[in-house]
């Protein structure tokens, strides 16, 4: 199987697993169990890998809260600060194209705690409109919450100008990285970022781990607890830390930091390559042709169903229509209708996500197998 459905999930690197497994084994003690060594030991792990994801992001340490992966750290984020500042206000501030781990989490917010929401238009390639954030604005407004790269499109967000806006009207910033966190520079301090959510198995590390990375000064950004409990993770999250996966969490990090220039020079050729091909057989490119995930190629098939393309190559490659959150539902891709796209152009367009254990003959056999399969739905479709 050619895997090339990255942004869904990635494998576990074998570097990662390596770190990962004696904490499932040998040195399986509580972190929060600090009277013996197997507890202490455990915590030592786990603060090494705070560090690792700290570093990755300019963040310090103390500033990393880990969860179970992004949905909660978004829920954490939205629902923590709001219901934590709603003295100050009552309003949010985020964008059509979000995930919906964060428009199901704001839309929760207004229906059952009386907040009031303001979703952000995007123009055809995938960007926020910044005029139209900055004018939401008013004295209500408590957070901004927009994407650091889009999970569908791979459109890369203007986020250290979202950053500044949001500072310069006293506003906390939350920012979604998890398809962008190990994969672009992030910088929390050069960006203004308050809040931002990580997973894991985004990049190369375990499922079911995340974090949260929660600004300690300038501002100190406070948030009211979802999960109550042992009052693990400064009160914030509480519950027993998952020492294996985060371990393997920062690993990741590790890894991704350090290798992250080389493989993006590699996938930018890589995507490329694949679009040339795919736009000579009249494709058509969703979200932005230069800031965008370099590893990301989501395009569109006129005249031919992304699900007549996925199930034919299916037993040999491995590609996706769209979030793999949605792909329960048949209702077109929020993304793409967002984009100012109808409904057609979401039914007809693939998402192809390049990886780090891809090779350029992965890469060549599916660029043959999709365009040579194009013309032949074209054909079927129009009969």
């Amino acid at each position: 199987m050619i895997y090339l459905d990255h942004h869904s999930t990635t494998p576990v690197d074998s570097r990662v697993l390596d770190a990962m497994m004696p904490y499932l084994t040998d040195k399986f003690g509580n972190a929060s169990s600090l009277d013996h060594s197997l507890g202490h030991e455990a915590s030592i792990a786990v603060e090494s890998a705070r560090g690792a994801v700290a570093k990755a992001i300019g963040a310090r340490s103390n500033e990393i809260i880990f969860t179970s992966g992004a949905t909660e750290s978004n829920n954490l984020a939205l629902a923590g600060t709001m219901n934590r500042y709603r003295d100050k206000g009552n309003h949010i501030i985020t964008c059509t194209t979000e995930h919906k781990a964060v428009l199901d989490t704001v839309k929760y917010l207004e229906d059952h705690h009386g907040k009031k929401a303001t979703y952000v238009h995007v123009d055809e390639f995938g960007k926020a409109d910044l005029s139209q954030l900055e004018d939401s604005i008013t004295d209500q407004t408590v957070m901004i919450s927009i994407m650091a790269a889009n999970n569908e499109v791979g459109t890369i967000a203007d986020i250290a100008e979202v950053g500044k806006i949001a500072h310069e009207h006293d506003v906390i910033f939350h920012t979604d990285a998890a398809q962008a966190a190990g994969h672009i520079n992030l910088d929390v301090e050069a960006m203004n970022i308050d809040l931002m959510s990580i997973s894991a198995h985004k990049m190369y590390g375990p499922k079911g781990i995340g974090a949260l990375y929660v600004r300690g000064l300038k501002p100190r950004v406070r948030l009211e607890s979802i999960l109550h409990g042992g009052g693990q993770e400064r009160n914030m999250r509480s519950g027993t830390l998952n020492v294996p996966g985060i371990v393997g969490l920062g690993k990741a990090a590790e890894v991704a930091i350090r290798e992250m220039d080389a493989e993006n020079t590699t996938f930018r050729t890589w995507s490329k390559k694949m679009l040339d091909s795919f736009e000579q057989e009249g494709a058509l490119l969703n979200g932005h042709r230069t800031d965008r995930l370099p590893y990301n190629l989501n395009i569109c098939f006129p005249g031919v169903e992304s699900k007549a393309i996925i199930n034919s190559i299916s037993k040999e490659v491995a590609i996706s229509a769209g979030s793999a959150c949605t792909t329960q539902t048949v209702e077109p891709s929020h993304v793409i209708l967002a984009l100012g796209h109808d409904e057609e152009r979401a039914h007809t367009s693939i998402r192809i996500g390049i990886g780090r254990f891809n090779t350029e003959p992965e890469i060549d056999r599916c660029t043959q197998l999709i365009t040579e399969l194009v013309p032949t739905l074209k054909n079927i479709a129009a009969q």
